[in-house]
């Protein structure tokens, strides 16, 4: 464990934080009471649902034909 004061915490906190990124457990103290553990937070790897939006999204018949707005151009 390595436990740091508050005063290096701030001008270490880059290092850190790799630190703790590598499996360090790092305590932040002030008075040499523990205050703040650094760890990771764990990520949770989030797979795409193919077909979960279905029945959520319509579309008319007529989505592709030119716009009323545009027919001047259009000419």
């Amino acid at each position: 464990m390595q436990q740091v004061s508050l005063d290096e915490a701030k001008t270490q906190l880059p290092d850190l934080v790799d630190a703790a990124l590598n499996g360090a457990e790092v305590v932040i103290a002030k008075d040499n009471q523990q205050l703040v553990k650094l760890v990771p937070l764990e990520t949770i790897e989030r797979r795409p649902r193919f077909g979960s939006a279905k029945g959520l999204i319509v579309m008319n018949d007529d989505f592709d034909e030119p716009l009323e707005e545009f027919k001047e151009y259009m000419e």
